[in-house]
């Protein structure tokens, strides 16, 4: 040996023995690096992108169901009548067919003898497509005037290709819908840049319908809000949504500043209007009384486990105080009179009172009981009337679309198209809840805007008598 390196005529110098300690190096390294992507993994895995929140497509290892689950029989309830299919009579009927009866047997070949008849119920659709229409206008000529004059096509908006029950179908299959730009230019053989500006064209006569929505808003007694993102020409972004049981609002931002709360809020008045929202604080300036959302605490309540597996006190607390955050949940929900209602509110309010002012050592706990002792003004309205709901569920399932779209369009490309979604998806949406055929609604407002170009659009859309409570 000389130095650290072996040579070959060095009496201790063994060839195979070098490979085998090479190989040995290699493999410590290997073993070394596979430890450490594993570790990494478990600790991915342990913690959830979201939290509680985070839905089942996000957890890497999914728990499995409890054998009671398992065991118990799918299908209603015992005693549900059920709602089986019902045959249509023949005026409900579109088009009658008749199947006459074989002449021989199939089995024998022996001559059949017409028995009876039975009938059988089935729905069939016409493929939606595109039906282009070669409108020819007749001129005439006024001597007197000098002028020519022709009449107009009664569902076309001026300088448009597109009829208006086919924008509003479009309108209707993008933004309530869900489906794509894309999809829809396929599936009306219309390109994507016709549809588009056809789009941008009805957002701006739909645009004061908005003004009116959020006035209704803020009348309403019981008002709900959320935001999620979205992204406008690769720049991040919010989406707020505002909602009542017949109000979609959707405002889309730069900014999750408080100030965009208050641009459609506005100012309420405690102990007439509501808010039910979670404890984000851009909504703590509104002068109306504030409802936080019992189903984010759970949602907490429940993390304190998972993040103290083994610890006894955690686990009692969660044991304790889960089951009263779910049952005002579920209390407006019950069919009961207004007196049950409230001596059931106020006992599941004093029990929740009770278990937040017990002695806790648990730093995680006491947060949970620092948030109703704090803000106790915020989270007891539900008790009142059976009008306040203790989730901000309705926020949550009407913004779920929207983050759907978000996944597959990845925002908005142009602040002019991030105008006309707020625009269209506030006015559509709300649509969906007063009326039952969305379609109808807008292309009978656009026919009529052609045939008296001064029509208040907002006005033939929404009127409504009130809104009532969400």
């Amino acid at each position: 040996m000389r130095g650290a390196v072996p040579l070959a005529r060095d009496p201790g110098y063994c060839r195979n023995c070098l490979a085998k300690q090479q190989v040995i190096d290699r493999l410590t390294e290997e073993i070394q690096r596979l430890k450490s992507k594993l570790h990494r993994q478990e600790r991915t895995a342990r913690e959830e992108p979201f939290g509680e929140s985070t839905p089942s497509s996000k957890r890497l290892v999914k728990i499995s169901s409890t054998p009671e689950a398992r065991s118990r029989i799918g299908g209603a309830k015992p005693g549900h009548q059920g709602h089986g299919r019902s045959s249509v009579c023949h005026a409900d009927a579109d088009e009658i067919e008749r199947l006459d009866a074989q002449e021989c047997c199939p089995q024998c070949g022996g001559q059949l003898v017409e028995w009876g008849e039975r009938t059988r119920t089935v729905h069939d659709c016409e493929p939606v497509r595109r039906k282009t229409r070669l409108v020819r206008i007749a001129e005439a000529h006024c001597p007197c005037c000098r002028k020519t004059f022709r009449r107009k096509p009664s569902d076309v908006l001026p300088r448009s290709i597109c009829s208006n029950r086919l924008v509003a179908q479009a309108a209707v299959w993008h933004y309530v819908d869900g489906l794509t730009m894309g999809h829809v230019s396929r599936q009306l053989d219309i390109s994507t840049a016709t549809l588009t500006g056809r789009m941008h064209a009805l957002a701006s006569i739909l645009e004061p319908a908005v003004k009116v929505l959020i006035d209704d808003y803020r009348k309403a007694p019981v008002k709900h809000a959320d935001e999620t993102g979205w992204r406008c020409d690769g720049a991040n972004g919010y989406t707020w949504g505002f909602f009542t049981q017949s109000i979609s609002i959707f405002c889309c931002r730069h900014t999750r500043s408080g100030a965009v709360a208050r641009e459609i809020l506005g100012e309420g008045v405690a102990g007439q209007d509501t808010l039910i929202v979670d404890r984000y604080g851009g909504y703590n300036k509104y002068t109306g009384d504030i409802q936080y959302c019992y189903e984010h605490l759970k949602r907490d309540t429940r993390k304190i486990v998972k993040d103290n597996p083994g610890d006894h006190e955690c686990a009692a607390f969660d044991e304790q105080f889960t089951p009263l955050l779910r049952d005002a949940m579920r209390l407006r929900n019950q069919a009961q009179d207004q007196e049950t209602f409230r001596t059931r509110a106020d006992e599941i309010k004093a029990a929740i009172k009770a278990c937040v002012d017990k002695t806790a050592r648990h730093p995680s706990i006491q947060h949970i009981q620092n948030i109703f002792r704090e803000q106790e003004h915020r989270l007891f309205h539900w008790a009142e009337s059976p009008d306040i709901p203790a989730e901000n569920n309705r926020a949550e399932r009407e913004l779920r679309p929207l983050v759907i779209a978000r996944k597959t369009s990845f925002g908005s490309q142009s602040e002019k198209g991030l105008k006309t979604r707020e625009i269209l998806m506030s006015v559509l949406n709300t649509l969906a809840k007063r009326t039952d055929n969305v379609v109808t609604a807008i292309s009978s407002a656009l026919d009529a805007l052609v045939a008296n170009p001064l029509l208040d659009v907002a006005e033939h859309l929404l009127a409504r008598p009130g809104d009532p409570a969400g």
